[in-house]
């Protein structure tokens, strides 16, 4: 891919903490947040990192487990599932919205980035980005399968910025009732665009997993590069 990445450090009230930082050709685009799922900054994460640097932007992942430890990161079989589970358990949603709001301000500081960022969350990151949306802390957010939305549906009129939703037909992990009170609570709602892939299980972006569905994850990058395009 034509793009430089480094690991890098941001300053909190907390201390500091690492981000791993993509840089497109050239160094200068549109900034990204982009937010990890329960494993870390894995590979996966670092891989869409670059493809989004490929791409033409400045993306900046954080560290958001780096209180239980440094840059940890977990695959996707059953002990590291657990591992997972237990490391978002030991974070508190305070915590991570705390590292996301110093994510974006130490990204709109990073040279090149212009006066527009968004952030990208996938799964648990998903949530957070739909909480840096109702934050007002980005000015565009994208949640791929974003778990635990349904449960936060009262912060949908702090939204004001633009915000697509990618959800999977066949995730087991977030139900279809789950979907439906989300697509009906921004039925109608101009910034807010729902897009559901009827084959796909949860995880459908991540080639790392056996849920991968490349006809749904190529579909849905279309969609989110022509969402960013417009807004940023």
């Amino acid at each position: 891919m034509n793009s430089t990445a480094q690991w890098i450090h941001i300053d909190s009230e907390d201390g500091a903490f690492g981000a791993y930082l993509a840089l497109p050709r050239g160094g200068s685009g549109p900034g990204i947040v982009l937010l990890q799922e329960i494993f870390g900054v894995n590979a996966h994460i670092r891989d869409v990192a670059e493809q989004y640097a490929a791409d033409g932007y400045v993306v900046l992942a954080p560290d958001l487990f780096w209180r239980q430890g440094h840059r940890i990161e977990l695959g996707y079989d059953a002990a590291d599932w657990q591992r997972a589970v237990a490391l978002k358990g030991a974070t508190s949603l305070n915590q991570a919205q705390a590292d996301v709001r110093a994510t974006a301000r130490a990204l709109r500081a990073l040279p090149g980035v212009g006066t527009s960022i968004a952030s990208l969350g996938y799964c648990w990151g998903g949530l957070l980005s739909y909480h840096a949306a109702a934050d007002g802390l980005v000015d565009a957010a994208v949640a791929y399968y974003g778990g635990g939305i349904q449960h936060a549906l009262e912060r949908a009129d702090a939204i004001r910025t633009p915000l697509m939703l990618h959800y999977g037909g066949q995730d087991q992990h977030i139900p279809h009732d789950a979907v439906d009170q989300v697509v009906q609570r921004f039925r109608g709602q101009d910034n807010v665009e729902i897009h559901l892939y009827a084959e796909a299980e949860h995880g459908f972006n991540c080639s790392h997993r056996a849920g991968y569905h490349q006809p749904s994850a190529a579909l849905a990058h279309g969609y989110t590069l022509l969402f960013l395009s417009q807004m940023l």
